[in-house]
C-alpha cells in the first residue's frame, strides 16, 4: 500500500499527569459512579467511554494529530494506540500483556493497566490513554466503576515488576513505542513544571 502523504504541520503528542479527577465519555452511565464519600472532582467530557480516574502516579498521554496523515480509520487509530502500550510495557520488563476481545484498553494477567478514550474530529484525534504506573494511582478508583466493568480489577505497572518505575521512566518506553508505531520521530517541546510534569512532543516535521 501506498502510505498517505503527511499533512503540512506539526502533530503533537501532550504527557502529563492530571491531578485527581474522575472523567465521564459523552454516554457514560452515572451509576458507575460511586465516588464513597471522596471529593474528587467529576467532569464529563467529550470521548467515548464510561467513567474512569485520573491522577498522580499514572501517566496520561493526549495525542492531536490528524489522520489523514496516517490512516483515516478510527478502529485503527485506537488499535495502534492499544499496540504503543504493549510495546511500551514490553519494554520496561512486563511480559503477557494483551487486549481483550470487545474492550479497549490493556491488560496484564487480568488486571486492566491502561484504558482509552478517544474522539475525532474532522480527522483530528483528541484524548488519548491513561497507563497506572505507581501504585498510588490506584488508590481513588474505589470511588467509580472503571470503564462500567463490573467485577474486573484495576492494577498498575509497577504491580509487576521487582524493581518499582517512576512515572518519567516510563514515558521514555511510551515515548519510543508511539514513535515505532506511528513511524514518527517526537521531538521535545512545550514545558515541563512539576516532577515529570506535562511535556508536549511534537513530531519533528
Amino acid at each position: 500500500d501506498t502510505a498517505t502523504p503527511r499533512l503540512p504541520g506539526h502533530d503533537s503528542v501532550i504527557f502529563l499527569q492530571h491531578h485527581p479527577v474522575y472523567t465521564l465519555g459523552t454516554g457514560a452511565d452515572t451509576k458507575f459512579l460511586i465516588n464513597d464519600g471522596n471529593e474528587i472532582d467529576v467532569v464529563r467530557i467529550e470521548r467515548g467511554g464510561e467513567v474512569t480516574y485520573h491522577g498522580p502516579g499514572q501517566i496520561v498521554a493526549y495525542p492531536i494529530i490528524d489522520l489523514r496523515g496516517y490512516k483515516q480509520d478510527i478502529h485503527w487509530y485506537v488499535r495502534a494506540l492499544e499496540e504503543a502500550v504493549l510495546r511500551a510495557l514490553s519494554a520496561a520488563g512486563i511480559q503477557g500483556a494483551t487486549r481483550e476481545e470487545d474492550v479497549t484498553g490493556v491488560w496484564v494477567k487480568g488486571k486492566k493497566v491502561a484504558a482509552l478514550g478517544v474522539k475525532v474530529r474532522r480527522w483530528v484525534t483528541m484524548h488519548g490513554l491513561a497507563i497506572n504506573i505507581d501504585k498510588s494511582s490506584l488508590r481513588d478508583f474505589n470511588g467509580i466503576v472503571p470503564c462500567g466493568l463490573v467485577g474486573r480489577e484495576v492494577g498498575c505497572v509497577n504491580d509487576f515488576l521487582s524493581r518499582p518505575l517512576s512515572v518519567a521512566e516510563f514515558a521514555v518506553f511510551l515515548k519510543q513505542a508511539m514513535e515505532e508505531v506511528f513511524v514518527i520521530d517526537l521531538v521535545k517541546g512545550g514545558r515541563s513544571d512539576f516532577d515529570f510534569g506535562e511535556v508536549m512532543f511534537d513530531d519533528g516535521r
